[in-house]
């Protein structure tokens, strides 16, 4: 990767990852077809792989596409296809059609679930899957992570978490099987950027891509532009890119400002995946979470 430091903590994995891979490949050996929730990130795009390596064209990688997936992303699937040789399909989601995601509650990622499962175990009933899998693993257990709600409502499964995967064992084992993305940074949806409470539309979906898309252009490939009320963008980086930043300064508030934000700021506490959950207090986070 190119353009910033990686986070080193999740790299190195457990001595132990080829135990947890063959454990992996023996669930997914139990399964005929599956589908296989692809966000485009490490997690989900290593079970993809897996997956189709254990069950050949058994195994379908599905991506939700909305407004709220970044161009970049959207954009890489087609190489992740070819790269891992699998089938890929996608399919059209609505959540900004419900009121609930779009006024941006803290609960906004169970909404936005419940709405991809429901129609993927839609189409996974009418063609004959066996069951759908996400790229949870055991590093997300108690994060706050209201998706997961709706996934156990809806029978999803985690064969990453049932086979004793954390992050650094999923980026050791995919760069032992040759995954180009194995140090990928985290990602999370564009609708993430937004502070709880402040409405999303396709219109400002659109502002965050451009924002965070212009700073990938430069070779900034681990960051936020995060969107609080009255206009105002905050930018993450990680404290070892601040000071290179400082040379797109003028020019990045100048196209932010062409995007319509009234204020951008730069966060000095650098960047942290997540930050909008600060705002929660422990014991009504814990609550949400169930």
């Amino acid at each position: 990767m190119t353009g910033s430091s990686l986070i080193t903590s999740d790299r190195g994995g457990d001595a132990d990852w080829p135990v947890k891979l063959d454990r992996l490949r023996e669930w997914l050996a139990a399964r005929r077809r599956i589908m296989v929730a692809v966000s485009g990130g490490i997690d989900s795009t290593f079970l993809w792989k897996v997956a189709t390596d254990v069950l050949g064209d058994g195994a379908v990688g599905v991506t939700a596409v909305s407004p709220s997936l970044a161009s970049w992303e959207r954009e890489s699937l087609a190489d992740l296809a070819r790269e891992i040789g699998g089938r890929h399909r996608t399919v059209d989601t609505a959540e900004l059609d419900n009121p609930d995601y779009a006024a941006n509650p803290s609960n906004r990622c169970y909404f936005c679930k419940d709405t991809l499962w429901r129609r993927l175990t839609s189409v996974a009933a009418r063609e004959g899957f066996d069951g759908i899998v996400d790229g949870y693993n055991l590093d997300d257990v108690g994060d706050y992570r209201p998706g997961q709600d709706a996934g156990r409502e809806h029978a999803i499964e985690s064969p990453l978490k049932h086979a004793g995967f954390r992050k650094a064992d999923i980026r050791a084992a995919a760069r032992a099987l040759g995954l180009s993305i194995w140090d990928k940074p985290a990602m999370a949806c564009l609708s993430s950027r937004f502070a709880y409470g402040v409405a999303i539309s396709g219109e400002g979906l659109a502002r965050v891509d451009a924002a965070e898309r212009w700073l990938r252009e430069r070779g900034f490939d681990e960051l936020r532009v995060r969107v609080h009320a009255g206009e105002l963008a905050r930018l993450e980086l990680p404290a070892t890119e601040l000071e290179r930043f400082m040379a797109h300064r003028e020019a990045f508030v100048a196209h932010l400002e062409s995007l319509g934000f009234l204020y951008v700021s730069l966060d000095l506490k650098g960047f942290r995946s997540g930050s909008m959950n600060a705002v929660l207090a422990p014991r009504a986070r814990d609550a949400a979470a169930g």
